[in-house]
């Protein structure tokens, strides 16, 4: 396969279905945004890591692809002529929205109540984390304009939210697992 097209060399791009928008399309900067989510997500997964962690991650990883190719299906190229689905792959669906929800649920249970936000860092390993869910807080906003604006599965919007908990979550677990850490945002008061 050759990596290099030139296609794309006078800022146009090919969604799948195979109409050409501006590389600034917003449906673009969605799914570039989880590109970039996903690329986070492999950073903390080459981290020090336990074992059942990473697994999670990778499978993120490839959720977050489909995820990507679901942004660059515009809704009126879904279907093909003869009535097939031209995305013929497993959905973002409620079952991937579950997982994350029950992987936030057990880790929530071995750590401590929140009383204060929470200031990112303490370990380079909980930073990448919080740089992740940053970026997946982002890649929401998007996702939610380009819906206001076309057609966008409900799940997709869903699965990001979900996400940026689960990485925040894992922030707070990979600061005991790593022995760092919390700083609590206290506010100054006013003199």
């Amino acid at each position: 396969m050759k990596i290099y097209t030139k296609t794309g060399d006078k800022g146009k791009t090919s969604l799948f279905g195979g109409n050409r928008v501006p590389k600034y399309h917003l449906r673009i900067e969605a799914y570039g945004t989880v590109d970039e989510l996903n690329s986070y997500v492999g950073l903390i997964r080459d981290q020090k890591i336990d074992k059942h962690t990473s697994k999670i991650l990778l499978k993120i990883q490839h959720e977050l692809f489909t995820l990507g190719a679901m942004l660059a299906t515009p809704s009126e190229k879904k279907i093909l002529k003869n009535g097939k689905e031209r995305l013929n792959i497993s959905k973002i669906n409620n079952t991937s929205v579950t997982l994350l929800e029950n992987e936030i649920d057990a880790m929530n249970e071995n750590l401590p109540k929140m009383t204060h936000f929470i200031l990112p860092g303490g370990h380079q390993t909980v930073s990448f984390c919080h740089i992740a869910r940053c970026v997946c807080r982002r890649a929401e906003r998007i996702a939610t304009q380009l819906s206001d604006e076309n057609y966008v599965e409900e799940e997709i919007l869903i699965y990001l939210n979900r996400l940026s908990d689960y990485l925040f979550v894992l922030a707070r677990k990979l600061t005991i697992d790593n022995k760092a850490q919390e700083i609590c945002w206290i506010p100054e008061k006013i003199k």
